[in-house]
């Protein structure tokens, strides 16, 4: 059986990319006060789309592949390193309230 592919559903692939969702997660948590946040999804974006093409290349399954005919969403990407970095340092914050 195979799933059919609907071309305006691709966006979602590349904005919950395993590896954007946890170096994004990882580096919000860390940042000591709320303009990191911004760095953090600059650096969770580029290792994404590093990660992301080097397992494309190598010519593994991933959720969100970057290759050279396809799509690579980068303002979608952006954006979603983005509100995973805030998730990250939004939930240290909930949690250090509290302790």
């Amino acid at each position: 059986m195979t799933v059919p592919f609907y071309p305006w559903t691709v966006w979602i692939w590349a904005a919950f990319d395993p590896a954007l969702i946890v170096v994004a997660v990882y580096l919000g948590w860390t940042a000591s006060q709320f303009g990191k946040v911004f760095i953090a999804a600059i650096a969770a974006l580029g290792f994404s789309v590093l990660f992301s093409w080097a397992v494309s290349a190598a010519g593994i399954p991933w959720p969100a592949p970057i290759t050279h005919d396809g799509p690579t969403f980068f303002p979608v990407r952006a954006v979603a390193a983005l509100l995973w970095a805030m998730v990250g340092y939004g939930a240290r914050r909930a949690i250090a309230r509290r302790a």
